[in-house]
């Protein structure tokens, strides 16, 4: 937890215009609608700079818009230095990113990497990249992000906010 008191999270994909983006997203909703706006900060970055100032994939925000989910604000950016040490989880939304983020993270600062699904959600341990697939691989997409982002919140607030108020 930061000197802010507030947990910080950095959901990480190849080009932050997929599934890191609609992960913000999911888990931005369910952190407010638990009224932990204050406590938990999120964020999105990719491995690569390959779209950086570029918003979320367009099949991306209209599928997460169908779930009332606005990603238009967003932009891509790559992973930078900085965010290993800002951030207390950085979370790879699958293997070959995460084994990026490891190349890439200082000693110090590794224990904060793991994959978003964790061990496995519906048999899955990676979040499927959408890009080359049709409608169904960004719904996928959604329905993972959003049990994983349920999944998430209630381990960040058993782990760090049992003693805070909600609010």
């Amino acid at each position: 937890m930061s000197d802010t008191g507030t947990i910080s999270v950095l959901m990480v994909c190849l080009g932050n215009i997929c599934r890191s983006p609609t992960a913000e997203a999911t888990l931005q909703r369910q952190v407010q609608e638990a009224g932990l706006s204050a406590a938990i900060t999120i964020d999105s970055a990719g491995t690569s700079n390959w779209h950086e100032g570029e918003p979320p994939d367009a099949r991306s925000m209209r599928h997460a818009a169908l779930r009332h989910y606005d990603l238009s604000t967003q932009r891509s950016r790559p992973v930078i230095a900085e965010d290993f040490a800002r951030f207390d989880y950085i979370l790879a939304m699958d293997r070959q990113n995460l084994r990026d983020l490891q190349l890439r993270c200082p000693p110090e600062h590794k224990h904060k990497l793991a994959l978003f699904l964790g061990e496995g959600l519906r048999g899955y341990r990676d979040v499927p990249d959408p890009y080359e697939d049709g409608p169904a691989g960004f719904e996928l997409v959604l329905d993972l992000c959003e049990e994983a982002s349920a999944r998430l919140l209630a381990d960040l607030s058993a782990r760090h906010l049992t003693d805070r108020p909600h609010g």
